[in-house]
């Protein structure tokens, strides 16, 4: 018997789950665990006969077809050739809205952040968006941005085929209703229950007393990450991929 699933590997077997289907996925620099999962969907299906998944990671020579980096892949997805991409943020409210620039009243922010960069084009462009954010709190997940880097609905009058999908944390999983503009809790990660998320999002949401627990991945899914997923994550996130269990 393997080592038991660790949270991040819960996450990333989920991120996998909410990219079935895709035929293109994309992730940006600095984001490891996306990655893990995008290369983990790809692997299964490749292991059981399914469609190929194409992965570009910003950053990465392996697994990235564009040459062009970042101004490629907003091409790709004006053409519609992108059909997931991920958004974090330091904070995310109820309406899907992303401030990637900082706290308090702008421009004189009290914290800053790296800035919204094409946040807003992927948001409206790409139809399956995840927002992903490993600290499930009150000063991440608010009740309204500080700063709206990147909306989560926008006006029927405007045309708009991108939007949130889900929100992942490393607490829960949460489905976005875009006609709704909100989120719904689908699931809690083992060790949460909905009472822990209740007290720790900032938000109201639909499906507040969710009792399903979010599925953890098979032995050979587990072995899949710690063996082939792991080594693959090596050549851009080496010292992520060094943190995570290897095979047994």
């Amino acid at each position: 018997m393997s080592e038991a699933c660790t949270s991040r590997e819960l996450m990333i077997y989920t991120i996998s789950r909410l990219l079935r289907g895709v035929r293109h996925v994309a992730v940006g620099q600095s984001s490891p665990m996306p990655a893990a999962g995008a290369m983990l969907l790809r692997a299964l299906n490749e292991r059981d006969g399914q469609e190929r998944v194409q992965v570009s990671i910003l950053g990465s020579v392996k697994h990235n077809s564009f040459t062009g980096g970042a101004e490629e892949l907003f091409d790709c997805a004006a053409q519609g050739r992108l059909d997931a991409f991920f958004l974090g943020g330091g904070q995310i409210d109820g309406q899907g809205n992303v401030n990637l620039v900082g706290t308090g009243d702008y421009p004189n922010n009290q914290v800053r952040w790296p800035g919204s960069f094409g946040s807003a084009y992927l948001y409206f462009l790409v139809p399956r968006v995840i927002l992903f954010r490993e600290e499930h709190s009150l000063r991440s997940l608010v009740e309204r941005v500080d700063f709206v880097s990147a909306p989560g609905v926008s006006d029927e009058t405007v045309y708009r085929r991108g939007g949130p999908h889900a929100l992942l944390t490393n607490a829960a999983l949460f489905s976005f209703d875009r006609e709704a503009g909100r989120f719904r809790l689908e699931s809690t990660h083992p060790g949460y229950d909905w009472r822990d998320i209740r007290g720790t999002t900032g938000f109201s949401y639909d499906n507040e007393q969710c009792e399903i627990t979010t599925p953890l991945p098979d032995e050979a899914t587990l072995s899949l990450m710690r063996d082939r997923i792991r080594e693959e994550l090596r050549e851009c996130y080496p010292q992520f991929a060094g943190g995570l269990p290897g095979p047994g």
